[in-house]
């Protein structure tokens, strides 16, 4: 991953732990939280108060009262889950489902065009979650479920959401390290330059086998109503056989019906000579 800030790091026992320790009572608190992920939806107490990094007794008095609020759920065996009072305050986050009901019609005339993987995704630091997925009916495989994380500049939404980035942000990202997945993926500062001054050029982003040997994806930028980037949508399909030039077209029509219905005007919008918003 990248050495770019984000709010947790993994312990060396494979937990989750807030960087330079849980001291304080809120980060305590967020520490339970983030001991779960895709790989840990159930965890039993001993198992958050290893990831978490906290005492067993601290650990104890933490879950029972998130318990108690909403924010966890036990099951008869005894196990927690992230309970469904999370669900209803991330709910309220705009990048989250506001910005998927939005997005959805878009996202599912560009699966009848492709009848391909589609994803919808935001940045978050010096990576890419991914809020919405429509499965398609390729054989080819994707490693993405709603919420899952990447690198920026493995994927092809990510590639997006970086290019449109502000420079600082864009130059500190580049110098790494870069992860890697296969052969392809992009680990020289140089290169990713290079590509995402293509990606500001034609206004879509392909990542090829970067992070699978078998998958392809082409993405575009999403607009917000400042003109700015908000998010990227993609199709994902597999490298044999992959028609990118067909492809693009499509992608950049969904990411523009997506970027005017949420109150984008590129007529309006000044723009500087690497393609941002001017702030004009």
């Amino acid at each position: 991953m990248t050495a770019l800030p984000h709010s947790r790091l993994r312990s060396s026992s494979g937990g989750t732990s807030v960087r330079g320790g849980a001291t304080t009572a809120p980060e305590r608190l967020l520490s339970v939280l983030a001991a779960f992920d895709h790989e840990h939806p159930a965890l039993c107490l001993t198992d958050i108060s290893r990831r978490a990094g906290l005492s067993l007794t601290t650990a104890h008095r933490l879950v029972r009262a998130l318990t108690e609020w909403g924010a966890l759920e036990r099951d008869e065996s005894g196990s927690y889950h992230v309970g469904l009072r999370l669900w209803e305050v991330a709910a309220l986050a705009p990048r989250g489902l506001p910005l998927r009901q939005v997005a959805l019609p878009y996202l599912e005339d560009l699966y009848e065009a492709t009848h391909e993987n589609v994803q919808l995704a935001v940045r978050d630091g010096g990576e890419v979650v991914y809020i919405e997925w429509l499965a398609g009916r390729s054989s080819v495989g994707v490693h993405i479920r709603v919420g899952a994380r990447w690198p920026l500049h493995a994927t092809g939404v990510g590639l997006a959401l970086l290019a449109h980035g502000e420079p600082e942000f864009q130059e500190a990202y580049r110098v790494g390290p870069l992860a890697s997945f296969t052969p392809c993926t992009i680990t020289d500062p140089e290169r990713l330059r290079r590509v995402l001054a293509e990606v500001r050029r034609t206004g879509a982003a392909v990542s090829d086998r970067q992070v699978t040997d078998d998958a392809l994806s082409v993405a575009a930028p999403v607009y917000g109503p400042d003109g700015t980037v908000t998010a990227a949508v993609s199709v994902v399909v597999p490298h044999a056989g992959a028609q990118v030039p067909t492809l693009v077209p499509a992608v950049r029509l969904a990411a523009r019906g997506i970027s005017r219905a949420l109150g984008w005007r590129p007529e309006e919008t000044v723009r500087d000579d690497a393609g941002r918003p001017s702030g004009r």
